[in-house]
């Protein structure tokens, strides 16, 4: 346990405090994300009065879970992530922390996340959350390596969150909650292929394969990434059209996802960083949006 405090300590000193390496470790940023969705799935799963408590539980044991994840997968390629500018500055490819100590700390957070979703809320959610644990470490971190297909693979564990909230409201699956999750799993394919595109020449660099590695004219890059918009603002009817959510919420995802829809084609016309920038930035500004609407205007 010393040597544990000793090397945090270290790594807080060299350059960084331990608040951020932490938050690096952890991706904080892409937990917030997981929580968020989480939420929203759980404030439109559950009926009557607020239940705070379980509500504070399920995302306790979700950003657990979430935060483990994130450290077990810099586990498996900090060798990856250190030959790309975006990541070599992670918390194991710059010494930082040593892979034993982000083991350990991936591993306990994991597996106690688990164990707590299945005690404090339901086993449902807690299966949900084995799922994508080991389906985004075990399946999809090593296909990206493997096939472009990865990123089709990589998410269905990003869009569960919101399927786990939902569970962890209602306690069992329904069409409601697969709603949400092709909301998620739709709005992850543009969004991670504008990312792709501006750091192809990283990823291909780093041994990732990714689809904008292969697509030297982005032909079949733009195709995915319109198709998938087109895609996405279908799938965002659907609270709508399962009486979730009511015509503000509809207006709002019609106008949202015509709006991304559109960015999304402008970029297909003209495959430049910026462009893909453009996309990236529409994706991060049209999510919680989205989810603001559907939260506003929840059907009693």
């Amino acid at each position: 346990m010393k040597e544990f405090e000793a090397e945090i300590l270290t790594a807080a000193s060299a350059e960084k405090s331990w608040t951020a390496v932490f938050a690096d470790l952890t991706k904080a940023r892409l937990t917030t994300l997981v929580l968020l969705t989480t939420a929203v799935g759980f404030y439109l799963g559950w009926r009557g009065a607020m239940n705070f408590v379980l509500l504070f539980n399920t995302l306790a044991a979700t950003a657990l879970v979430a935060a483990g994840a994130a450290a077990l997968n810099q586990l498996l390629e900090r060798d990856y992530d250190a030959k790309m500018r975006r990541t070599q500055d992670r918390p194991l490819p710059s010494g930082r922390l040593q892979p034993a100590t982000v083991a350990l700390i991936g591993g306990v957070s994991s597996v106690a996340g688990l164990i707590y979703l299945a005690l404090a809320v339901n086993l449902l959610t807690s299966v949900l959350g084995a799922v994508t644990l080991v389906s985004y470490l075990f399946i999809y971190t090593p296909l990206k390596r493997v096939t472009w297909l990865n990123t089709a693979i990589g998410a269905i564990p990003g869009a569960l969150p919101p399927l786990m909230g939902w569970t962890a409201a209602r306690g069992v699956l329904g069409g409601e909650g697969w709603a949400l999750f092709a909301i998620l799993a739709f709005w992850q394919i543009p969004h991670f292929f504008a990312i792709a595109w501006i750091y192809r020449d990283e990823y291909a660099k780093a041994g990732f394969v990714m689809l904008p590695n292969l697509d030297v004219g982005g032909r079949r890059t733009a195709q995915q990434t319109v198709s998938h918009s087109l895609a996405l603002l279908l799938a965002s009817l659907a609270p709508f059209a399962l009486k979730m959510a009511g015509p503000v919420y509809l207006a709002a995802a019609l106008i949202l996802g015509v709006g991304f829809l559109i960015c999304t084609i402008h970029f297909s016309r003209q495959m430049t960083p910026e462009r893909a920038r453009q996309v990236f930035l529409a994706s991060i500004i049209y999510l919680p949006l989205l989810l603001a609407a559907m939260v506003w205007d929840k059907v009693k």
